[in-house]
This record gives C-alpha cells, sequence and structure tokens, in this order.
C-alpha cells in the first residue's frame, strides 16, 4: 500500500470512528435494545472494513454506513422472523442533564410513551423516523440511504409521524 491509500485508510477509519455514536443511536432506535445494537454497529463497522474500497471518497459516509445497518437489520428481520421482543429503551440516556424536578419526570414518561408507541411501529416507520427525526437526516439523504424517491421518504415520515402520534397519544389517554 502506497503512502497515499495509507492516509486515505486513516482518513476512512477516523471518519468511521467519528461517526460511531449517531450509527450507535440509530441502531438502538431500529433494535430497542443497547447489545442488539451493539451487535449491529459492530457488523456494520465490520462490512464496511472489508468492503472499503466500495465506498467512494467524496461521498457520504453517513448514508453509506446507515445503508449498511439497515440492509444488515433486513437481513436478520428475515433470519430471525419468530424472535419478536424488544427491550424498552433505558428511561434517561435522551434526557438532557440540565433537566431537573417536574420537567425531569415528565421527559422520562414522554420518553418511555414514545419508545413503547415507537415498538408497534412497522420497522419501515421506525426506520424513516430514526433517520429523519432522530438522526436529523435531510429527505434526501434519507432515501439515498434507504435507495427509495424522496417522495417516498416523504409519505412514509408522515404516516409514521402520524401512527405514533396516534399511537402517545392512545396510550396518554389510557394512563390518565
Amino acid at each position: 500500500m502506497n503512502s497515499i491509500e495509507q492516509e486515505d485508510e486513516n482518513v476512512f477509519r477516523e471518519q468511521l470512528v467519528a461517526l460511531l455514536p449517531r450509527l450507535r443511536r440509530f441502531a438502538l432506535f431500529l433494535t430497542s435494545d443497547m447489545t442488539e445494537a451493539d451487535d449491529l454497529v459492530q457488523s456494520a463497522c465490520e462490512r464496511a472494513l472489508s468492503r472499503r474500497l466500495q465506498w467512494q471518497p467524496g461521498s457520504r459516509l453517513d448514508s453509506w454506513m446507515f445503508s449498511i445497518i439497515h440492509h444488515l437489520m433486513i437481513d436478520e428481520t428475515r433470519t430471525m422472523r419468530r424472535r419478536k421482543t424488544h427491550i424498552p429503551l433505558e428511561e434517561g440516556r435522551f434526557i438532557a442533564t440540565a433537566m431537573n424536578g417536574m420537567k425531569k419526570l415528565e421527559a422520562k414518561l414522554r420518553l418511555k410513551q414514545v419508545a413503547m408507541a415507537m415498538q408497534h411501529l412497522t420497522d419501515n416507520d421506525r426506520l424513516v423516523i430514526s433517520l429523519v427525526c432522530i438522526d436529523g437526516m435531510s429527505y434526501k439523504d434519507a432515501a439515498n440511504t434507504l435507495q427509495v424517491p424522496v417522495g417516498t421518504v416523504m409519505s412514509r415520515l408522515a404516516r409514521a409521524r402520524k401512527k405514533l402520534y396516534g399511537l402517545v397519544h392512545q396510550r396518554q389517554g389510557s394512563s390518565e
């Protein structure tokens, strides 16, 4: 390997390491289980490193990695159809530390409601919400990651948001 190839390899690895928190968060919302999410991210990193030459320098590494995770999740779902249990998200994981008292309790309860409602969404609904609403991807980037038209992302997201809203408010109404 010449020095330019070695430098490209080092840059690729650095960018991949910088993406790990986002990849982990994305995988967690897909699986609802930290252990499964970590396994999924590890598998995606292994695949990316072994197929590094398939990635085009100058293109978005995050979209490529999210796509790998998405495809690994599809493969896992196909092979493990019977296993459909989800462990609830850890309640305090995504709550800002600045919150205190009642606001913190309300935020924990809302997060728990949303996490429970997310489990009742289809895989496609969870996926598009995770990419756009949680990770902050643009519709165009999410479309590239999912390999679908932008309009499909927009319509899936609208339907998923509506379902999620209904599920959260349905649960909220039943708990009051």
